[in-house]
């Protein structure tokens, strides 16, 4: 038996055969995220901002109502308000010992004198400039003294707040230097009035110099009362 002639392939089958079969493309390797892209840092915690628990009591725990931790804006302005008048007090009260001290020095010209070279000579009367200058610094003296005593009768009163200590001994001694502040004037007055009558002072006329040692002995008292103990706690905080 013959064998036959192999017959030649097409060509379009050789190409096929001789082409490679097309592959999925490799995949590309992961890249790192650039630096310049910003990246989202952790956040921090607040520098004094406490961590927060869930355990920390609150205002209302402790016992207090809402209507106590409000801002009370009413009190807060008396308590302004006298804290101003108290201060205007003080200055007034300093300032009123002035011619308060002045009153008493030159009241030894505004009253009748011995005559000590004839002892049973009749009594030298004060001279008109000494009973003048008495009577201005007395004057002067009483209307300081009114607008102090103004400033704490105006000063708002704080319920359940009662004076203590040196405030309570400046307070009661106002029962005693405020009377003798009416006193005193009036007693003058009528001493006053005896010696241009050519008479002896006598009577109630004749307290008007132990009245008036008294008022301001009680004034004085009451001015270092309040002032001495504050000199001291501020040198205390200085040291």
């Amino acid at each position: 038996m013959s064998a036959r002639a192999a017959t030649p392939a097409p060509v379009d089958s050789a190409l096929a055969l001789a082409s490679p079969p097309d592959l999925p493309d490799a995949p590309l390797p992961a890249c790192p995220q650039s630096s310049s892209q910003p990246q989202s840092a952790p956040a921090k915690p607040q520098q004094g901002t406490p961590p927060a628990t869930g355990n920390a009591p609150s205002l209302s725990d402790l016992g207090f109502s809402p209507a106590q931790t409000a801002a009370n804006a009413e009190l807060q302005a008396r308590l302004n308000r006298r804290t101003h008048d108290l201060k205007v007090h003080q200055a007034l009260g300093l300032i009123t010992l002035a011619p308060l001290v002045a009153t008493v020095i030159v009241s030894g010209g505004a009253k009748q004198k011995h005559n000590h070279n004839q002892p049973g000579a009749p009594l030298v009367e004060p001279s008109s400039a000494g009973v003048d200058l008495h009577a201005a610094l007395g004057s002067t003296t009483a209307v300081l003294y009114a607008a102090t005593a103004w400033y704490a009768i105006r000063a708002p009163k704080i319920a359940g707040v009662r004076p203590r200590g040196a405030i309570r001994i400046h307070r009661d001694l106002v029962w005693i230097h405020a009377p003798g502040m009416v006193l005193t004037p009036i007693l003058g007055g009528m001493a006053l009035d005896q010696e241009n009558k050519g008479e002896k002072v006598h009577g109630l006329a004749s307290a008007h110099a132990y009245v008036a040692a008294v008022t301001v002995t009680a004034y004085a008292a009451a001015a270092v009362s309040i002032s001495w103990p504050i000199h001291w706690k501020f040198r205390e905080k200085q040291r």
